[in-house]
């Protein structure tokens, strides 16, 4: 059975969602930009962080994966589901739970502006800079962890774990 390392309190996933919110209202003069989630890791994340931020502005979401049931990326990166709303001409903040190889979000990024998007930034709540296998940089970022695998928050094992209030580190008996 796996048992679940807390690494991250709920608390101090808080207060990092409340700065991320300051952040990214400070970059954007107050005007939040589209707000398209990855599903389904973000989901939690970005319900907090979407009720810091203020006015009216358009919300969608994008299911992708480079996982499926493993702990280990299969540098192919699946589109389940595309937005909907209309991307041309607009900037978008791309919010995630997570950036690890790097290979989804460049991927993402790299389409949404083949769209048409005149500015997309990413925002994640936790990066994993020591295992990029592509050129990439979050401009918004909670925090910087090690090479871990972490649950909880939305982030999931094998659709397990998403539940959990706080962040722990995944620890196989």
């Amino acid at each position: 059975m796996d048992r679940v390392e807390m690494l991250f309190t709920a608390k101090e996933v808080e207060e990092q969602v409340d700065r991320l919110a300051e952040e990214i209202l400070e970059a954007y003069n107050n005007q939040v930009p589209t707000v398209i989630a990855v599903l389904k890791g973000s989901f939690m994340f970005t319900a907090d962080l979407l009720r810091r931020l203020p006015g009216i502005y358009a919300v969608d979401f994008i299911r992708a994966a480079s996982y499926g049931d493993g702990t280990e990326t299969s540098c192919h990166v699946s589109i389940s589901l595309w937005p909907t709303v209309k991307v041309a001409g607009q900037k978008v903040l791309l919010v995630d739970d997570i950036a690890d190889s790097g290979l989804t979000l460049k991927c993402l990024v790299e389409r949404l502006k083949k769209e048409g998007a005149n500015q997309v930034d990413v925002c994640v709540l936790l990066d994993k800079p020591s295992r990029r296998k592509v050129e990439f940089i979050p401009r918004f970022v909670g925090f910087t962890i090690p090479n871990l695998f972490v649950v909880g928050y939305g982030i999931d094992y094998a659709e397990k774990y998403r539940n959990l209030p706080y962040i722990g580190v995944l620890k196989e008996d």
